[in-house]
């Protein structure tokens, strides 16, 4: 990057926007670097090691005026888009991100592997300040946390649950919601999205008329009043969407999708969740097995 650098100051080579993609400890070294020679960039999750990066990071993008965006790339997930243009009131969330094990990103404990996808997801469709954060962590493979367990709740009165493990049989990587008189199921993988309604006047007499009209077993795959169905997904590729979308942050200026801000913000909830880990396994004479 040094070199990069020099070339560029003497007009050998033209830059003017990065993608960092070094382990997450390295993150504000080289982010600033490229911030304060007027470059903008595009850091990979979670935006820094610690708080006091990403706010050394966050403040030398606007001292700079430069952009910052953060690579939190199920945002940019066409189920994930499609869901938060349908968010009215979401108050209970069911995250779950399951992994099989693999030596990459071992520099960091799953809650900033995995569970901090959803974590900024869950922040951005709740908008609502955290109040309480209990967490259960484990290593198991690694000397880091590799399976935790999360629930939170919001000042709105919001509660969401996260599952994330990195030594799983199995992939999974799903989102549920729920909110007044709706259901909403994300399959990241998938790049899919389940909905499901509730009409309480018309569940209320559907089920009166049930009660005394049997239907066929196919008819009655959901209870009355409940309406299933799928909407339009556009297929596309999320990290083709995520740095098509940095890149006209960059022509036109414009405030990314996932800022500086939100990454910062996605890091202080995993720290915080790593402090309830800590003292849960205080409580529970775990610390051995902590690193």
């Amino acid at each position: 990057m040094d070199a990069l650098l020099a070339a560029r100051e003497r007009g050998d080579i033209a830059v003017d926007a990065a993608s960092v993609c070094v382990p997450t400890t390295a993150h504000c070294d080289v982010t600033s670097s490229l911030l304060s020679a007027g470059i903008d960039v595009l850091v990979e999750k979670p935006i820094a090691s610690t708080v006091a990066e990403a706010d050394q990071m966050v403040a030398l993008a606007l001292h700079h005026s430069r952009i910052l965006q953060v690579g939190h790339l199920e945002r940019f997930n066409p189920a994930v888009l499609a869901a938060s243009s349908m968010r009215h009131q979401p108050m209970f969330f069911e995250a779950h991100r399951l992994s099989i094990f693999s030596p990459r990103a071992l520099d960091v404990d799953v809650v900033l592997d995995l569970m901090i996808h959803d974590l900024d997801i869950v922040l951005d469709l709740a908008q609502s300040p955290v109040r309480e954060v209990h967490a259960v962590g484990l290593p198991i493979v690694s000397p880091q946390v590799d399976i935790s367990n999360v629930r939170i709740e919001f000042d709105s009165g919001c509660v969401a649950n996260f599952t994330a493990s990195r030594v799983s049989t199995e992939r999974v990587r799903k989102l549920r919601f729920f909110q007044p008189h709706q259901y909403i199921s994300i399959d990241y993988a998938r790049k899919d999205l389940l909905v499901i309604d509730v009409a309480p006047d018309t569940f209320l007499a559907e089920a009166a008329f049930s009660a005394n009209h049997p239907v066929s077993p196919a008819a009655s795959a959901l209870p009355p009043g409940l309406r299933m169905h799928k909407p339009h997904v556009q297929e596309d590729e999320p990290l083709r969407l995520e740095i098509e979308s940095f890149l006209e942050c960059v022509r036109t200026r414009r405030t990314p999708l996932v800022t500086g801000d939100d990454g910062r913000r996605a890091l202080a909830l995993a720290t915080r969740i790593h402090e309830a880990m800590s003292a849960h396994a205080r409580r529970a004479g775990l610390e051995r097995f902590m690193l």
